[in-house]
């Protein structure tokens, strides 16, 4: 977003190259271990979000390149419901939802706590996301304005993976998921998915969301599979398994030579084979044996 939005507006770049801006097909998220006894509780899912202006992340972080997701899939996907409404940016709402799962300043402190305990836990992400890093900061000033001490550990990505998130060695993640042009979640939230190495880490477990996932899996109209996927946007949002941030935008730049790239909802890449380069333009040319 920086490069885009600051560092590529000189007249050399823009007589070079050509950029292009349209909604990625998937969502960053936090997502939480809902084995934590904290986090298995819907209102402290319910009171992050609440807490959490992720409207503003969107301008401090993306540039406003991006759009704010209510649940799994982007609204350009033929199973949103856009009937689901972002989660309010609501400190007050946050900090009613946690005093009724126990968690308030006893001690005066300026920390949440319960039972002695103060609300402290560590937030993971990957190395080499600048984005997933600011956020990430973000989200610990944000949390922290409710009262919740937010730590955050950034781990190289393969140890991430193997060490952290396959072996549900974490209390909340920050990341990203890439989404087919199909809406089938399963590998994502069904509780059959949830043993190391598979998708479902956090843990979800709804046994009404599991039968509309195989539902969906065994429908071939396209109606009645937009009323089941639908109504999955629907239970994921309330019962918060993430809190769902942004859908950021897809924003490549390439080269002015080529010609006969348009960009479109599904991106630039589908007519691929296409492109082409006028000879007068082209800089590599296949040697003759």
């Amino acid at each position: 977003p920086l490069q885009y939005a600051r560092q590529t507006q000189n007249p050399k770049i823009q007589r070079a190259y050509q950029k292009f801006r349209y909604p990625s097909f998937g969502f960053t998220y936090l997502g939480y271990n809902l084995q934590d006894e904290r986090f298995k509780d819907v209102r402290v899912r319910r009171a992050i979000s609440h807490a959490l202006d992720t409207q503003a992340i969107l301008e401090g972080v993306l540039y406003g390149l991006g759009s704010r997701a209510t649940g799994p899939y982007p609204k350009e996907s033929w199973a949103y419901d856009p009937s689901v409404a972002p989660t309010a940016f609501d400190p007050a709402a946050a900090k009613a939802l946690l005093a009724e799962a126990g968690w308030s300043d006893h001690d005066g402190d300026g920390w949440l706590d319960r039972a002695g305990q103060p609300f402290r836990f560590t937030l993971l992400t990957n190395q080499g996301n600048e984005v997933r890093r600011q956020v990430a900061e973000l989200v610990q000033q944000q949390l922290k304005a409710v009262g919740i001490d937010v730590r955050i550990k950034v781990i190289e990505w393969s140890t991430f993976v193997h060490e952290f998130i396959d072996k549900r060695r974490f209390e909340a993640v920050l990341l990203g998921w890439n989404l087919s042009r199909d809406p089938d979640l399963y590998d994502l939230f069904h509780s059959s998915k949830t043993k190391e190495g598979e998708y479902n880490f956090v843990g979800y477990a709804n046994p009404e969301v599991d039968s509309l996932l195989v539902q969906g899996r065994r429908r071939f109209d396209q109606q009645e599979r937009r009323r089941i996927y639908q109504e999955i946007h629907r239970r994921l949002a309330e019962d918060q398994p993430y809190t769902f941030l942004f859908v950021s935008d897809a924003l490549p730049i390439l080269s002015s030579r080529f010609q006969n790239v348009v960009a479109t909802p599904v991106g630039i890449s589908y007519n691929f084979i296409d492109w082409y380069v006028p000879r007068p333009e082209q800089r590599y040319r296949r040697l003759a044996p």
